[in-house]
């Protein structure tokens, strides 16, 4: 198997986020792949990862095959434009950008240098999604015509941008990758507390209700505690719980659950090993853009109280 070396940059996200630290370092240090060779942003991060500090992009750039952006969200596509040009590949944090015309920059970006550059969007390889979307693709249900999806995450810090920003990636780029359908139309309403629900018109007559927020922690530590989508066709209805299989661990002190398959993490990092080496992309920067461009529709909604449609 090809070893790319891996250039960590960055450490931040929304808020406290690091995801390089707690996701994508470990995934690629699990990879036999990928060898990690540098890293930007925090000394300290980097120290505490056992990893070289570089103080500049622009040299670490040349002893690297790949980067994994994990820059703050509004100094992504600076990083990128600069990590694309030096023909590099990237890994990006989510969201892949704060605006449509952004993400769209990155992709052309991207594009005009011939690489690889995937967001993060790690749930779409859940072998769930995976299953739900081949059995989609396949008929079984004969033509889909509404989704509900519950994206709920239990404890955690709240995202100081709001956790449709933060949440909202995620369940919108497996509904798409389930149908393969994109949306025109978005109507946002806010519940209790940090909830928010976005009602979605997609292509060829597709509904969907997309529920995403944060609630209290559960007993046994913080983590997602709902993430399932319920797809009703004209033949049928499918529906996708990630949590299961999984268990269910109760001791004295505590109660944990927790999904026993492949990370999709691990999963993502692979597709991206696969999109270099091979050149097979199932993910790419379009689908980075398909989300930012729902993601500010929506924006727009929970502002203005009105249907926003989703530029195409």
């Amino acid at each position: 198997m090809r070893t790319l070396r891996v250039l960590l940059a960055g450490f931040a996200g929304f808020g406290d986020q690091d995801h390089q630290t707690q996701m994508y370092a470990p995934a690629f240090e699990r990879h036999d792949g990928f060898t990690v060779v540098a890293a930007t942003g925090s000394v300290a991060a980097a120290k505490e990862l056992g990893v070289r500090h570089v103080d500049d992009l622009a040299s670490a750039l040349d002893e690297c095959d790949v980067v994994s952006v994990c820059t703050r969200p509004d100094d992504r596509l600076a990083t990128l434009k600069e990590v694309l040009a030096a023909g590099k590949h990237a890994l990006v944090d989510k969201p892949m950008a704060l605006s449509a015309a952004d993400a769209e920059a990155i992709a052309t970006a991207a594009a005009d240098a011939g690489v690889a550059c995937l967001p993060a969007h790690h749930l779409r390889f859940h072998p769930a999604v995976r299953s739900a979307a081949a059995a989609v693709a396949a008929g079984r249900i004969g033509l889909p015509w509404n989704v509900q999806a519950d994206f709920l995450a239990a404890g955690g810090t709240p995202c100081p941008d709001g956790e449709l920003v933060n949440f909202a990636v995620y369940p919108l780029d497996v509904v798409t990758a389930i149908t393969g359908l994109a949306v025109r139309d978005v109507f946002v309403t806010s519940g209790r507390g940090d909830v928010t629900v976005l009602s979605l018109g997609y292509e060829r007559g597709l509904n969907a209700t997309v529920t995403i927020g944060r609630g209290p922690r559960l007993a046994g530590g913080s983590g997602i505690g709902l993430h399932r989508y319920r797809i009703s066709g004209s033949h049928g209805t499918l529906t996708v719980d990630t949590a299961k299989p999984g268990f269910t661990l109760r001791t004295q002190d505590e109660w944990q659950t927790g999904w026993v398959g492949q990370s999709t993490v691990d999963s993502l990092v692979g597709e991206l090993h696969q999109a270099i080496t091979t050149g097979r992309r199932a993910l790419g920067p379009a689908d980075g853009v398909a989300v930012a461009s729902v993601l500010e529709a929506a924006v727009r909604s929970s502002r203005n109280g009105r249907v926003e449609r989703v530029a195409s």
